[in-house]
């Protein structure tokens, strides 16, 4: 008799897997117009400087670009990205950083040097979906904070931090995934002293803060001191570049950083050197800001297009909010609906959006929706809120 072969692990069998992914195969099929992915416009791409930044690295370094590379990272990228970041407030050095296989993984490679199984890890309530699942990998208790239109409740949050003893606790301050809210720099800072007073790692996420279209900038919690020795900021160029890149980095204490680097070597060694090589490129080459310019005032004309038409694409008592950046806008439908069960009806109009409830790591809003902006044009919005309309009727 054939003996079956071993189970999965617990881990992998534990973690569901990703809905957005899942509505974005269902979406994928032609004339849908999907507000449902988080995903910058491929028309926007500069394809002919990314292309310029390739042939360079391939006629200059062949060699080079071909060959395996450093686990921390190409420094010529290093030190682009670190000039980046002093530049908006951060004093940083390239030994500072650490190039990832995308902000995703920097994500992962923090979970692994930082969790043990049974740690405690805070999040924002809705949060980051693929966080989530991160955590879930590294064997965390994920507890949720309780959060308002601003972001994080920063009395809550010291409440759980006493109660529960929390290894980390992991924001998307500005222009957040889902909500779109950006959190006021008052509660930056008093989530900084919190940390401090009682040993938290804050780990940041910033892939949105360059995606500003109205409003002042707002420091980094990692650029206050105090939390200098305990704050991690993660990074990536798929929001202001290209995301078929998959190029992202995180800015950590040195303790950690170096943890950082033997949780990277253990997974795939060290990010494509071609790839790393043709971004430092494309920075020298390249007006980088010019370039964001041009995709913040098409995402700016996108997010007003769709701002104008929800009220009558919504059912009446629908809210929403009005983000200062980013590519979402976070709906509430009216008491008593659901948003994943009115997919389906929308779906069968040929538009979607992604519901609500997944991103909850607390009890969920089934009424909550998400819906991105960035992808089709004013016109294409427009349509797809007609369709809107009708499904939700």
């Amino acid at each position: 008799m054939r003996a079956a072969a071993p189970s999965l692990s617990s881990r992998t069998m534990s973690v569901a897997g990703s809905p957005v992914r899942e509505i974005l195969e269902l979406t994928g099929r032609p004339g849908m117009i999907s507000f449902a992915g988080g995903l910058p416009a491929p028309e926007l791409f500069d394809a002919e400087g990314v292309r310029a930044a390739f042939a360079r690295t391939l006629a200059e370094s062949p060699q080079q670009a071909l060959q395996y590379s450093t686990s921390e990272g190409v420094p010529a990228l290093r030190a682009a990205v670190a000039g980046r970041i002093a530049a908006r407030g951060l004093p940083t050095d390239a030994d500072d950083l650490v190039v990832t296989s995308g902000s995703q993984q920097a994500l992962t490679l923090v979970s692994t040097a930082l969790l043990d199984p049974g740690d405690v890890v805070l999040v924002e309530d809705p949060g980051y979906l693929a966080a989530l699942q991160c955590f879930a990998f590294a064997g965390a208790r994920v507890v949720p904070v309780p959060c308002d239109e601003y972001g994080v409740d920063t009395e809550a949050l010291a409440g759980l931090i006493e109660r529960e003893h929390p290894k980390l606790l992991y924001l998307v301050p500005t222009f957040q995934n889902p909500t779109g809210r950006t959190l006021p720099e008052a509660r930056r800072r008093a989530v900084a002293r919190v940390a401090e007073r009682h040993g938290v790692w804050i780990v940041e996420d910033d892939p949105y803060g360059e995606l500003r279209y109205e409003g002042e900038p707002v420091p980094w919690i990692s650029s206050y001191p105090e939390v200098s020795d305990r704050s991690v900021l993660l990074g990536s160029f798929s929001k202001i570049m290209v995301p078929g890149l998959r190029l992202g980095w995180l800015r950590a204490p040195e303790p950690l950083r170096r943890a950082c680097v033997v949780a990277k070597q253990a997974s795939d060694l060290h990010t494509s050197t071609l790839n790393q090589l043709a971004a430092a490129h494309y920075l020298a080459d390249t007006d980088l800001e010019a370039h964001l310019e041009r995709v913040r005032a098409a995402y700016r004309e996108r997010r007003d297009t769709l701002l104008a038409g929800l009220p009558a694409a919504l059912p009446e008592g629908s809210r929403w909010n009005r983000p200062e950046g980013g590519m979402f806008i976070w709906a509430q439908l009216p008491e008593g609906m659901d948003a994943t069960a009115l997919l389906t009806a929308a779906a069968a109009q040929d538009v979607a959006y992604v519901p609500g409830a997944p991103f909850y790591a607390g009890p969920a809003d089934n009424t909550s929706l998400r819906l991105s902006f960035t992808t089709h044009t004013p016109a294409e919005i427009r349509e797809g809120l007609n369709r809107l309309a009708k499904a939700l009727r």
